[in-house]
């Protein structure tokens, strides 16, 4: 029985290493992150666990599979299919005001991937690139809603920037936490040294 644990353990572990295998749970994660919502007043942006998988993505995958995996879930609910937050789904969502966003989780997915491949390991870099793709999304997300709604900096701050800081910072915390875990499990076991995310990140 332990033996057959042991065997278990080894199959899932290298499973987790294989890129196509993670990036398919992680689009999984994205929507079912983007199902826990909940509906502010006063702004058309909700309040969602988007931001961790996203994060969660570029920190495990890199910045290839990580965009691309961002880019599979922004494409298939563009397409029709109901992955967006509120079961949404098609070009609607994508052009409306919280679209920017969504482009935002592509580029972000990417933007932290670049980043943490320097040190995959280290909870304080990979906490540092998570704030470096937060920023990437608030720009392009509140920069898009400012021009949907045709509202000035302040109004578009106040209402798509700054409700969702503490949320996201714990978002942030968790996923670095989660993700050097990850990268210091695959070390220990002899298949990663600390820069060789250099050489297989997209």
């Amino acid at each position: 029985m332990v033996c057959t644990t042991r065997v278990w353990w080894r199959q899932g572990l290298s499973a987790l290493e294989d890129r196509r295998v993670l990036s398919l749970m992680l689009l999984m994660v994205t929507f079912a992150c983007a199902q826990v919502r909940f509906h502010l007043p006063f702004t058309e942006v909700p309040l969602s666990g988007q931001t961790f998988a996203v994060l969660l993505t570029g920190m495990m995958v890199g910045a290839g599979w990580g965009a691309a995996t961002q880019a599979a879930y922004v494409g298939l609910g563009t397409a029709g299919l109901p992955l967006f937050a509120g079961w949404a789904s098609g070009w609607s969502a994508l052009a409306g005001p919280t679209g920017g966003y969504l482009v935002g989780f592509v580029v972000c997915a990417w933007t932290v991937g670049a980043l943490a491949r320097i040190r995959p390991s280290s909870f304080s870099w990979l906490l540092l690139c998570g704030v470096v793709g937060s920023v990437v999304i608030y720009v392009l997300g509140a920069g898009w809603y400012s021009v949907a709604t045709r509202q000035g900096l302040f109004p578009t701050f106040l209402k798509a920037v700054a409700p969702f800081l503490p949320g996201d910072g714990a978002k942030l915390i968790l996923a670095a936490t989660v993700a050097s875990g990850y990268q210091r499990l695959r070390r220990s076991r002899g298949r990663m040294p600390e820069t060789g995310e250099a050489k297989t990140s997209g």
